[in-house]
């Protein structure tokens, strides 16, 4: 038995890196946009340093990203013609509420969306919807300080009433936000929270992972008030911990690291803050307010399935020897000597995948769903825009092997697969375009430059014949 007779193969995207056009139409300003590319962008998405508008001197790639708000009939086409049947994308929340704050939502961009679902529907496939994709309205952060404040419940709760109601009957699949670990790593990023001098950082990250937690328990409520087929996943930045030796005191420290990881999935899956979550707060002197129905409100809206990036693997030790470190999604790892890497460094690990999965089926027993996987790399194209990546083939093959494994050998049960940035989009990480991961290629490099014209590569046509054997055929 292979893949389940309606698996959901698709690809993903997130607005910020695709979408631009990040004024029209009366969309508002957010903190995904005022994030440049160069040297300052990691000081920035970490909340070390201040930017919450334009500044003269910097090229800031999601203004205009690829230009999908205006393309995404031709791009959704070309899905289409992949036979995608799930495309993963998020709403800019500053395209509704252009403030986040407002009563009334933005006509404009509510129709936009409406479109673009219904563009996926003609082409047979199903959206699957990120809410909140590190995305958070310029307004809401100098108003209110980000995530950090309470109120930001409120105006998603808002938000999410809208576009449950609005998109009743086009859109069954959403996720609450993406990556919700990732607050711990890059809180600008995944809460719209930037530190003054002085602040216990570690507290108001927490403080801010709290509100979001309830937050994405009030938008479950919702969806399932509003429509009884929606299906609500939370989201985490995933990777196995491995112990750099036997040593006990490593394998200790990669279970602590795996935990985490987890924390925050583990609230949204199991209803409860963790035991060890509870003891580590303590530790740290970290005190999380809540209200009184916060608990009762998370025990009662717990996600239906468990949505998940996977790229690579990680590294942990206890010997202050072993410090060679490698990249990976936006926090660094101990490099692993067995494992190859990409031009990027983050560690190339299929089996990792398969352990990733067990581990979490193990853990929370409810269906799982990978969001995002896919390889980063710097593609050449001929002179016809033609792009032989035989090297990304490899890398995508050799995961959904390992991810049939899981499911055919090991019984998790696996909703769907997305890979990452099916077209060439910006990179969250770096802002670069030249960090590409797509089928489709965009002629667009890091500075902005380029016609834009979308031009299918070799793992376009590999990846539609995947699809129609529903992961059978995989040879290249």
């Amino acid at each position: 038995m292979g893949f389940r007779e309606d698996f959901l193969w698709g690809g993903a995207t997130a607005a910020n890196q695709c979408e631009g056009g990040y004024n029209a139409d009366g969309r508002g300003l957010a903190n995904v946009d005022v994030i440049p590319h160069g040297p300052d962008r990691r000081a920035i998405i970490t909340g070390k340093k201040k930017m919450l508008d334009f500044e003269e001197g910097y090229f800031y790639p999601a203004k205009e990203a690829i230009d999908m708000y205006h393309r995404y009939k031709e791009d959704i086409a070309l899905f289409g013609e992949m036979g995608f049947k799930t495309y993963r994308l998020s709403i800019a929340w500053s395209r509704i509420f252009p403030n986040g704050d407002e009563t009334e939502p933005n006509e404009a961009g509510l129709k936009f969306y409406e479109d673009l679902f219904k563009e996926c529907h003609k082409h047979g496939i199903e959206p699957l919807v990120t809410i909140t994709h590190f995305d958070c309205p310029i307004h809401l952060i100098k108003e209110y300080g980000g995530w950090r404040n309470r109120k930001l419940i409120d105006f998603y709760e808002n938000l999410c009433q809208v576009i449950f109601r609005r998109y009743k009957g086009l859109v069954k699949y959403w996720l609450t936000f993406n990556e919700i670990n990732m607050i711990l790593h890059a809180p600008f990023l995944g809460a719209g929270l930037y530190f003054e001098e002085g602040e216990d950082e570690e507290q108001i990250k927490y403080q801010a992972a709290h509100h979001e937690l309830v937050a994405s328990a009030i938008a479950t409520r919702i969806a399932h008030e509003v429509d009884p087929e929606n299906k609500v996943g939370c989201m985490l930045a995933a990777g196995e911990y491995y112990p750099y030796s036997c040593r006990p005191e490593d394998v200790l420290k990669a279970q602590q690291s795996d935990r985490d990881n987890y924390f925050f999935i583990d609230v949204q899956v199991r209803g409860e803050y963790p035991a060890y979550g509870l003891k580590k707060l303590e530790r740290n002197g970290i005190k999380i307010e809540m209200e009184e129905n916060d608990l009762e409100l998370l025990k009662n809206h717990t996600v239906d399935f468990i949505s998940f990036s996977y790229y690579s693997s990680r590294v942990v030790s206890t010997d202050p020897e072993v410090n060679e470190k490698t990249s990976g999604n936006l926090f660094a790892s101990v490099k692993n000597p067995y494992l190859k890497q990409s031009e990027w460094g983050w560690q190339i690990d299929p089996l990792g995948l398969r352990i990733t999965m067990n581990s979490l089926y193990d853990r929370y027993q409810k269906p799982l769903f990978i969001v995002e996987n896919g390889l980063g790399a710097i593609d050449t194209p001929d002179e016809n825009g033609y792009v032989e990546d035989d090297y990304r083939i490899e890398y995508l093959k050799a995961h959904i092997e390992a991810m049939k494994d899981a499911v055919e050998l090991d019984g998790v049960d696996l909703l769907g697969y997305t890979t990452w940035g099916c077209i060439d989009l910006v990179s969250a990480s770096t802002g670069e375009m030249k960090k590409r991961y797509g089928f489709i290629y965009v002629d667009r490099d890091n500075e902005g430059n380029g016609t834009l014209k979308r031009t299918k590569k070799k793992s376009f046509n590999w990846y539609k014949k995947v699809i129609a054997s529903n992961g059978e055929d995989l040879s290249n």
